[in-house]
């Protein structure tokens, strides 16, 4: 990655070489796909902005300029995605100070309309009872099993009969479902994603029948190519006749993760079982819920302490 010339080398530039030689064959397409949108949108935005002009002001100004027309947590996503290039650069000479310290992340406030990630327990119970659970495969029981697991949609897809373990009550999560694609298993997303997700008795009694006779390595929810739009139609329809807030597949994973925090479970146990790679994304995911929480944990300590006079 070493330039003859490194004042003149254009930072665009420069992200188009870093992507090819260290991301390119190293994560997966989705992963590939972003960084790539990242690379469009520098180009885009800074098309003449020259390594040698990286500072901390023409950094944020182009962290500023993307922040115009995306939400926080967009921005935050591009930052990322830039940072690791602009590291590796000032480990290369290239640049002298690392010009992403102390960036400040803007976004654009999120619309009134954008859907309500989760459901609370009740919303939930009411959503379920709608289901049409019936004695053969469909993907009313898919949404009901991400709801139950919080697994990511192409994790519930690769799903085979084998993955079932009923004498232990778990699923075993070790690859995920090409489904933007051809079809297929592929990896999951990272290390920590591959994990065994404990199931509640009723869920073994359920599978334990449906999957009965079903071919043994093959997907239990495939027949065909599958859409994340068609399911998340479905959802969408049985939300509108539970009368509670429509949400996507994904809000259920989100839903899932919500009630065991509202339950009391530890961060650390929930991010094991989402699969999450650290903690911090959890904290991050679920930062409102978690501040929430800790509202209540304050209001618990002063109702303790007002006791002891």
């Amino acid at each position: 990655m070493e330039t003859n010339n490194k004042n003149a080398e254009l930072f665009c530039e420069y992200y188009a070489k870093w992507i090819s030689v260290y991301k390119e064959g190293a994560i997966r397409e989705v992963t590939l796909g972003k960084y790539k949108m990242t690379q469009k949108w520098l180009e885009k935005l800074a098309p003449d902005l020259k390594m040698s002009d990286l500072n901390r002001i023409s950094y944020q100004q182009l962290l500023n300029d993307y922040a115009a027309t995306h939400e926080r947590q967009t921005t935050m996503d591009f930052h990322h995605q830039l940072k690791g290039a602009i590291l590796d650069a000032v480990d290369e000479g290239l640049i002298e100070r690392d010009p992403t310290r102390k960036a400040i992340i803007k976004g654009k406030t999120p619309s009134k309309n954008k859907k309500i990630k989760y459901l609370n327990q009740f919303e939930l119970h009411t959503l379920i009872s709608t289901l049409n659970l019936s004695s053969e495969i469909n993907w009313d029981w898919f949404i009901l099993l991400v709801a139950k697991t919080g697994l990511r949609f192409s994790e519930a897809l690769a799903l085979t009969p084998k993955d079932f373990d009923f004498a232990r009550q778990s699923i075993s999560v070790s690859k995920t479902w090409n489904y933007k694609g051809n079809g297929g298993f592929l990896p999951t997303k990272n290390k920590s994603s591959v994990r065994k997700v404990q199931i509640d008795w009723q869920m073994v009694i359920q599978f334990s029948e449906l999957i009965k006779g079903l071919p043994e390595d093959e997907p239990v929810f495939i027949k065909g190519k599958v859409y994340n739009s068609t399911v998340n139609d479905i959802l969408s329809r049985y939300c509108k006749k539970a009368n509670v807030p429509v949400i996507s597949v994904h809000g259920l994973r989100h839903t899932h993760a919500s009630i065991l925090l509202f339950a009391g479970v530890s961060i650390a146990s929930v991010a094991r079982r989402l699969g999450h790679s650290s903690m911090n994304t959890t904290q991050k995911t679920y930062l409102h819920i978690i501040q929430e929480l800790e509202n209540r944990d304050i209001d618990l300590v002063m109702r303790s302490l007002s006791v002891l006079n």
